[in-house]
């Protein structure tokens, strides 16, 4: 680190050596944190927007509180870039979500400032009760809890009821509710408009100006403390729960809304309330993105935008080739507007994540057809599932590590009731350097146990479209599983639909001695395998069988009458997954056959680019040949 350009930051290994600067110091600080941050992820890529906006509110924290004996929880983590470097980690922030390096989200193994582990959203409230419960336990009452969350996890159900349990105790929790009108696409929803209607109400705001005139005066004496704190109670009784507070309501003591970029006015602010007992929401408004004109005026495209320049913010595209491959996602949303145009029974349902899923296309032109419900997976499921009962069909399109919070209503909601709702699982598998909280590698196992669900997963786009076209003309819950980003380089636009059999693969390739089977895009690296092997002398048979459940058992039965080695290949876990499934079937017909199944180990995998965790899990193409080589010597 430039010495020269970070003359304050540089002296900052820990937040003790943040407590020893003066408080004048502090907004130089939070200037060339922002700069920093703005540097490093414009040539390593990570979350940009969210940590902007959180500088002063971070450094605040830590100057204030004393972590972390003081315990310190970020819901979901993207705001967390500044706590990271504050906290002993700033040199290996060039390693940011790099294979090896220190994680894009707190981690609890890999600092004890990270006091719990995120990556999914509207956790943190009910993990630091959980531990100021704890604390009361053990007889350490004089420990501060502080939760950060971003209005948008504080959509999720969880946050609400982490919010009616801590307001029912006499945990010594804070809420720090970080208002910035975003999660990754813009806020929706009662919520959002309650707080936009409180930081923009004058009758508010002039309450709130008088009790932080009250609250604020210099306090150098325990029983002065005590006065203005009865006088800033007063006023808040006297005038904000006249009109009604959903944050009082619920018990807690809600103090703002303030401007949480002014670190220094921060800082007071907690100073006081750490003289407050008891459950605390403290209101910030801020702005995502904050210190970068264009990460300011685009806050959904520089949530994380890739490689940019750090000196003008312009984003960096990849060279355009003219045989450019398309992403899943874009054949997700541009399939769905040609079905919808069928169908005015199609709906969208997406849980915050219109434009990551593409469903943001289908806004577009259906706009009335397309419900973002925030971050509510949950929600999106049942919901989902109640307008399946009147006839409607749902594509529900969620992450398949998000999905899994939404587990008990996939089952009783939507299973159980055998409800017509179609699940497209974005980011199905390996998904790089978001790392072990965002890999999709356990909805096959977790899916392909529920009864009368179907479960699909295309090997390129055609198949995708299909899929879709297919899911359509069913009337079971059906889930359709693709991963992040492109696809297989096959011809998809304007292609006629066509359905696909239900339980059906098909042979890409026959073979001798071993037959490989595959389920999903990773098939295409069979196919690249079976290539390279056949340069070689061995023949494989090669399978594409597209669905996990149903099973197409008729094939296996081929394969096994056929074939002295069978390989399984899936980008998912190996235990409960597609291989097992394979493995059960043939068990209970009692082929003796040798099976090799190749997936995701029994283990949480790190971050790192997809092609560096392929190759750590050994299913990339190189391992789908060494492997095939080692059982054809057998």
């Amino acid at each position: 680190m430039n010495q020269q350009q970070y003359p304050i930051l540089q002296g900052i290994q820990s937040p003790s050596d943040l407590k020893r600067l003066p408080e004048s110091q502090l907004p130089a600080l939070c200037a060339e944190l922002r700069h920093y941050i703005i540097e490093q992820t414009a040539t390593n890529p990570g979350h940009l927007g969210s940590s902007l906006g959180t500088i002063e509110l971070t450094v605040a924290i830590h100057y204030v509180f004393d972590t972390p004996d003081d315990k310190l929880v970020w819901d979901v983590g993207h705001q967390a870039y500044a706590h990271k470097i504050l906290t002993g980690r700033k040199d290996d922030f060039v390693n940011n979500r790099k294979l090896n390096g220190i994680s894009g989200f707190p981690r609890m193994s890999e600092s004890v400032y990270d006091a719990f582990g995120v990556g999914h959203s509207s956790t943190s409230i009910s993990a630091v009760l959980g531990m100021a419960t704890a604390a009361d336990l053990s007889g350490n009452i004089s420990r501060h809890h502080i939760a950060v969350i971003g209005d948008g996890s504080m959509t999720g159900g969880e946050a609400f009821e982490g919010l009616n349990h801590t307001g029912n105790t006499n945990a010594n929790v804070l809420v720090i509710l970080n208002d910035n009108g975003m999660a990754i696409d813009k806020n929706v929803g009662a919520l959002h408009n309650y707080l936009t209607a409180i930081t923009t109400s004058d009758s508010y705001n002039r309450i709130k100006n008088k009790i932080w005139n009250i609250f604020t005066r210099n306090n150098n004496s325990a029983k002065r403390g005590r006065n203005l704190i009865q006088s800033a109670q007063k006023a808040i009784k006297g005038g904000i729960l006249k009109n009604s507070n959903m944050f009082a309501a619920l018990g807690f003591r809600y103090f703002g809304p303030v401007d949480g970029h002014d670190v220094l006015f921060m800082v007071k602010v907690l100073k006081g309330l750490k003289n407050i007992q008891g459950a605390k929401l403290l209101h910030c408004v801020t702005v995502k993105g904050k210190g970068l004109k264009q990460a300011e005026e685009e806050q959904t495209l520089y949530h994380a935008p890739g490689m940019f320049d750090a000196s003008t913010g312009k984003i960096l595209q990849p060279p355009i080739t003219p045989d450019i491959v398309e992403k899943y996602q874009k054949v997700f949303g541009t399939t769905l507007v040609e079905l919808a145009g069928q169908n005015e029974k199609i709906v969208g349902v997406t849980p915050a994540m219109a434009s990551g899923c593409s469903m943001d296309i289908m806004m577009k032109y259906y706009p009335k057809r397309v419900f973002d419900v925030g971050i509510a997976e949950q929600h999106a499921v049942t919901f989902s599932a109640g307008m399946a009962t009147d006839g409607y069909i749902p594509f529900c399109n969620i992450y398949s590590t998000f999905l899994q919070r939404a587990y008990d209503q996939i089952i009783h909601d939507v299973a159980l009731q055998k409800l017509h709702v179609i699940f497209c699982i974005d980011r199905a598998g390996l998904v790089g350097e978001d790392g072990a909280t965002h890999h999709g590698n356990f909805d096959m196992a977790y899916l392909r146990c529920i009864p009368n669900m179907i479960v699909a997963a295309p090997s390129n786009e055609l198949e995708l479209r299909n899929m879709m076209f297919t899911a359509v003309h069913t009337s079971m819950p059906f889930a359709i599983r693709y991963p992040r980003g492109k696809g297989a380089g096959y011809g998809w636009k304007n292609e006629p639909f066509s359905l696909v059999p239900v339980g059906k693969g098909k042979c890409i390739k026959q073979g001798e001695k071993i037959a490989v089977l595959g389920i999903g895009h990773i098939t295409n690296d069979i196919i690249k395998a079976g290539e390279i092997l056949s340069g070689q002398g061995i023949e494989i048979g090669i399978y594409n069988m597209l669905f996990v459940k149903p099973l197409d058992t008729e094939t296996i039965d081929e394969v096994c009458a056929r074939y002295q080695i069978v390989v399984t290949v899936e980008n998912g876990c190996k235990t409960g997954g597609f291989g097992s499934a394979v493995a059960e079937y043939m068990c209970r017909k009692n082929y003796a056959r040798h099976l090799h199944i190749m997936g995701i180990p029994d283990e949480f995998i790190e971050q790192g680019t997809i092609n560096q965790l392929q190759e750590l899990c050994h299913i990339d193409v190189d391992s789908i040949v060494s492997t095939v080589k080692t059982l054809y010597r057998e």
